[in-house]
């Protein structure tokens, strides 16, 4: 539901942590769907990476440095407005580490996503999704049939199936609000089943791993609780969407 948190990283780590729980992206416990960039013996299709763009990249260690962290005076204590100046500076020096890619490899690299087995219905991958999370006390408290509105607003009736699942941890929640009430705006999780042009069915969350935390100082002030809540919905998350992708039942 996908600490007192230090300042320049509580606009876009702090939040990435509500992400993760929100959103939920485990570990995989088995193999995510092959790389198609990898099924080219002579890797032409592998995206081109390019050098940090050094000045940014000092730019971005020089804000960070004298950046002045805030400190959370008792839970639900909101942060510090960014000015939107500041937010895009530092956005853009972050961008210009990045490798050149598109937004398709962009939103892909942001997302764990299993495709369903062949001779799955929507249906099908939707039924064992709902089982998986009511065998683990998942609440789901809403859905978006956005395929539905494409075709009835825009009358494109070639929109394949495409539906978001919204699911509640409301322990969780609450243990993320307390640090960060910012993070409301990742709330409640959500799951994503959708058909693609290959008719192929893929189900999709957002993936936040928190491993990089590992080699941040004090872990960013995350504490014992949210870490346990981390872990537990990392795993509920990937259960369900390897439970609806199998067709388990």
């Amino acid at each position: 539901m996908k600490p007192r948190i230090p300042a320049i990283q509580s606009a876009a780590l702090a939040t990435a942590l509500a992400a993760f729980l929100c959103n939920g992206a485990a570990h995989a416990q088995t193999a995510a769907p092959t790389n198609p960039y990898l099924t080219n013996p002579f890797l032409t299709n592998v995206p081109t990476i390019t050098l940090p763009n050094v000045p940014a990249y000092l730019g971005l260690i020089g804000s960070m440095a004298t950046f002045k962290p805030s400190v959370a005076a008792k839970p639900y204590s909101m942060a510090p407005t960014l000015p939107r100046d500041q937010k895009i500076a530092m956005m853009q020096a972050m961008m210009a580490m990045m490798p050149s890619m598109g937004i398709r490899d962009a939103m892909s690299f942001m997302t764990t996503k299993y495709k369903a087995k062949d001779g799955l219905t929507f249906d099908d991958v939707k039924q064992s999704m709902e089982l998986r999370a009511n065998s683990l006390n998942f609440k789901k408290v809403g859905e978006s049939p956005m395929w539905k509105d494409i075709q009835a607003v825009l009358g494109d009736m070639n929109a394949p199936r495409m539906e978001v699942y919204h699911y509640c941890e409301i322990a969780a929640g609450r243990a993320v609000l307390m640090a960060s009430p910012e993070s409301i705006v990742y709330m409640p999780c959500r799951i994503a089943i959708m058909e693609d042009a290959n008719k192929q069915i893929w189900v999709l969350t957002l993936d936040w791993d928190l491993a990089w935390l590992d080699t941040v100082q004090s872990k960013m002030g995350i504490d014992a609780e949210v870490s346990k809540y981390a872990k537990d919905i990392r795993e509920k998350m990937d259960n369900i969407m390897q439970a609806a992708a199998n067709g388990d039942l």
